[in-house]
């Protein structure tokens, strides 16, 4: 966990992602997938910043529209004041170094034709990084930060474990010598014994490089124990921001506190006295969200309002923000 500063490096107004839904013989649009309906938050210079939700909330989809891998359909995304949206393909070619991306499948993220050295050489070929030499110093270095064994640059990627894997897809992130990295639940694939090797690398990278993380997971207690500040996503809206310590010590929204009720505490005594909040019924289709809140449909004290108004997302007290009618 990183000291943050004021310095906003990255900040994203109104995000939407939504995606065409074709029907019939000439193939109109007849609807639209709300994947991201409306995201806003800053993510400042030398923090991580978690951004938890169930699957299917549209958190990863989030985190490819900030990074343009998807081209967004409205909002800004501005990276230390200059807008990515605006951006032509050679100019984004020129920010990429400067944003780069952990995936979720250390497997699936890495070419298996392709050796472990040319895999993190790549970047540094693809933007004329240095001569052969320096670059083949740099991966040796970079394989060395992440702990694993310059000598092994020669094989090939199903050579290696999966935590393994994700140390080599953690060396290609680094190589370009970023200010942020996405980390799109980069643990979810690991052993539980390898998971917390990974966030204590990302934590040590963090500290001696300075780097800011957008943190996406649904692991809670992992993301406490990382990110300074956490986003909660429900259904493509975000429901509440706020300090890590603050948002699991009173969390104000409802969806909030049915999540942080479902986080086993190391305590059997604390966890028999627990109020488990049970939420009912299924996550809507973001095709067709409901009227309103999203959460209307589930939450336990919704009221006729909820379903006839969008809440606004609104700063309740010095740095907690929250979406929800009935927070007063």
């Amino acid at each position: 966990m990183a000291l943050n500063t004021n310095e906003v490096l990255l900040s994203v107004d109104n995000l939407k992602m939504h995606f065409p839904i074709y029907a019939g013989v000439f193939r109109r649009q007849v609807g639209a997938v709300k994947a991201v309906d409306g995201v806003t938050f800053d993510v400042y210079k030398g923090e991580t910043l978690g951004l938890v939700g169930e699957s299917g909330c549209g958190k990863s989809t989030t985190g490819r529209a900030i990074l343009q891998l998807y081209q967004p359909t409205d909002g800004t995304v501005a990276f230390k004041g200059t807008e990515l949206t605006d951006l032509t393909g050679s100019e984004m070619r020129k920010m990429r170094p400067n944003m780069q991306m952990i995936f979720q499948d250390p497997q699936a993220c890495l070419n298996p034709r392709m050796t472990v050295g040319s895999i993190i050489d790549e970047p540094l070929r693809e933007h004329s990084v240095a001569d052969a030499n320096e670059r083949r110093e740099r991966v040796n270095q970079l394989l060395e930060v992440v702990g694993l064994n310059p000598m092994h640059a020669n094989r090939y990627p199903h050579e290696f474990s999966g935590g393994q894997r994700q140390r080599i897809g953690i060396a290609r992130a680094l190589a370009l010598n970023p200010e942020f990295i996405l980390c799109d639940e980069p643990i979810a694939a690991l052993d539980v014994s390898i998971q917390a090797q990974v966030v204590n690398l990302l934590e040590d990278l963090q500290q001696e490089l300075g780097l800011t993380y957008l943190f996406i997971s649904h692991d809670l207690s992992m993301v406490r124990h990382i990110a300074d500040r956490v986003a909660v996503m429900y259904l493509g809206k975000i429901v509440e921001l706020a300090n890590q310590d603050v948002l699991y010590r009173e969390p104000l929204h409802p969806y909030t506190q049915a999540l942080l009720s479902a986080v086993p505490v190391p305590d059997p005594v604390l966890e028999e006295t627990r109020q488990r909040v049970i939420l009912q019924g299924d996550v809507p289709s973001p095709a067709n969200p409901p009227t309103g809140c999203r959460f209307h449909t589930r939450c336990p004290i919704a009221i006729e309002k909820c379903s006839q108004e969008d809440p606004v997302w609104r700063e309740f007290h010095n740095g907690h923000w929250v979406a929800c009618h009935l927070v007063d």
